[in-house]
């Protein structure tokens, strides 16, 4: 896979849970990222085992919708919100063409959305956490619940899927890749799925665990 030399340092660019994106990142950083010296590579979107879709189990079977997890993921966050005296109600989102296999998605609205929110989207992403961990128990098919409030999340990943396709466009005029800084599983899809189609780049995913990060890689003629 390509990668820059050694003495060159990649420019990172922000994103993760606190993207509406980040508003103190200006495009203009993107001018230092480091001169492009990838081999000629095929213009693909990068499929590496570490941004594997999170709804595939173990045994690389992909799990389906599940209706009765479905149910029991919804009615553990409406008794959460009831917990925490919040005034909203939880409606689980119908699958649509497209979506990753068995991804159960529950949407979140009414008074206290905005609460449900939180800074940045950290309480959004405190009781996400807590519905996977409740979803997904011992010797279960893994499947990725996805909590929203109000679109929050939609309108994220819109704009981080708007952002990977103008720093493609940057990447591709000034040959020089361009790596965001450590992203979860699902934002690295996110981008990879934006620029799968993208002509004149191939994205790919360096790193480990949590500092895993996704570089925009512009291909050679």
């Amino acid at each position: 896979m390509p990668t820059s030399d050694e003495n060159d340092e990649s420019k990172s660019l922000p994103t993760g849970e606190n993207a509406e994106l980040d508003a103190s990142w200006s495009e203009s950083q993107a001018a230092e990222a480091s001169p492009a010296k990838a081999k000629p590579v095929t213009d693909q979107a990068a499929t590496d085992e570490g941004d594997a879709d999170p709804t595939i189990a173990k045994n690389g079977t992909a799990t389906v919708y599940d209706e009765v997890r479905a149910d029991s993921a919804r009615d553990f966050v409406e008794d959460l919100m009831v917990k925490m005296g919040m005034e909203v109600m939880a409606d689980l989102v119908e699958p649509e063409p497209g979506d990753p296999p068995g991804e159960i998605r529950i949407e979140i609205e009414g008074r206290d959305s905005g609460r449900i929110i939180g800074k940045k989207g950290q309480v959004l992403s405190a009781i996400q956490h807590i519905v996977n961990r409740v979803v997904n128990r011992p010797g279960l098919d893994r499947c990725h619940v996805v909590v929203d409030a109000e679109g929050y999340r939609q309108r994220r990943e819109d704009t981080l899927a708007t952002m990977a396709q103008r720093l493609g466009q940057k990447a591709l005029e000034e040959g020089k890749i361009i790596t965001f800084e450590p992203m979860s599983p699902r934002d690295r899809r996110i981008v990879h799925l934006a620029l799968a189609k993208f002509p004149g780049v191939v994205t790919k995913s360096d790193g480990e665990g949590e500092g895993r990060r996704v570089q925009i890689i512009p291909v050679r003629r």
